[in-house]
Formats: C-alpha cells, structure tokens, sequence
C-alpha cells in the first residue's frame, strides 16, 4: 500500500515522502496517528505543490542541527556519581542521566531516547557519546564521570558555548 509520509518516520522515510508499507501497518498505525496519508492522484498533486515548503523546512532542521552539533562537540557535560577506590562506579551512568545534566548545564533539553552510549559508563573519567540530531546528523558529546573537571576544562567548555552563542547571533 503506498502512502505520503506527513512526519519523519525512522526508518521509513521523511516529510513527503512516498513510500510502500504493508496495508496493516498503514490502517493501524501510520494512517490513524497522523504519520501520513493515502497517495491517491489527488494526494500526490497537492504533494508536488507543497514540495517547495517541505525543502524549505527541511533546510531550517538541517540547519538547526549542525548548529546544535557544533555546540554539543565543544561541550564537556559532567555527571556526578559513586566511584569506588578503583574508580568503578556503583552501577552505571545513563542516558536519562545525561540528558539530565545536559539540560542543567547547557540548557539544551534532549530527548533520552537521543542519547547514544556504545558500552556501559561503568568507570569514572571521560567518556564520548554519541548524540543523534537529524537523520545522519550525530554529535559526540564528552561526558566527565566522577571527577571533578580542573578548572581549565571547565574553563574550555564555557568558551566554547559562549564562542558557539555567538555565532550563532
């Protein structure tokens, strides 16, 4: 069954897209939560008079998250946890805990679910992680577990926020 994408759907496809799913997932799903809507001849003309609108939108989210991305790279976000003597942790750092320091820190509110963690934060010190934006936009965010970042780190990443805010004005 072919429908026209009016959301961007992972996996599937984005705004305005045309795209082929079992008749199923179409009825029960996509079309009753308003992800899209049958491609009749209709549907498809009012389609190719909004394409123009969609890329213009498409631009602006394009846009927004390479400036997001910049900031994000440039940006050492610190979790305080349990460590150990060993510096092992007492249970493991995640996502929503970073999501939640993000926001405290940066201000920059980012959906848990966004939040990529390869392997278990389970040590204290510098990890990356992998925030994903846009589509196949990704920023590596660094994370400081359990220690106290010196000053000069601290100092690092306030510059390059406010070096970030400003060109972004």
């Amino acid at each position: 069954m072919k429908v026209i994408l009016l959301k961007e759907l992972k996996g599937k496809g984005g705004e305005g897209d045309v795209i082929d799913v079992a008749p199923g997932f179409a009825n029960n799903y996509l079309l009753t939560q308003g992800y899209a809507i049958l491609a009749t001849k209709g549907n498809l003309k009012q389609l190719e008079a909004r394409k123009h609108n969609i890329a213009k939108r498409e631009e602006k989210r394009v846009a927004e998250a390479e400036a997001l991305k910049a900031k994000l790279d440039a940006l050492t976000i610190v979790v305080d946890a349990q460590v150990g003597d060993e510096g092992q942790l007492f249970g493991s750092v995640t996502n929503t805990q970073i999501a939640e320091a993000l926001k405290a820190q940066a201000e920059v509110e980012m959906d848990r679910r966004r939040i990529e963690i390869g392997s278990p934060i389970k040590t204290a010190g510098i990890h990356e992680v992998t925030v994903g934006l846009y589509r196949t936009i990704k920023a590596n965010l660094k994370v400081a577990v359990g220690v106290e970042p010196e000053a000069e780190v601290a100092e690092e990443a306030a510059e390059a926020v406010e070096a970030v805010e400003a060109t972004e004005e």
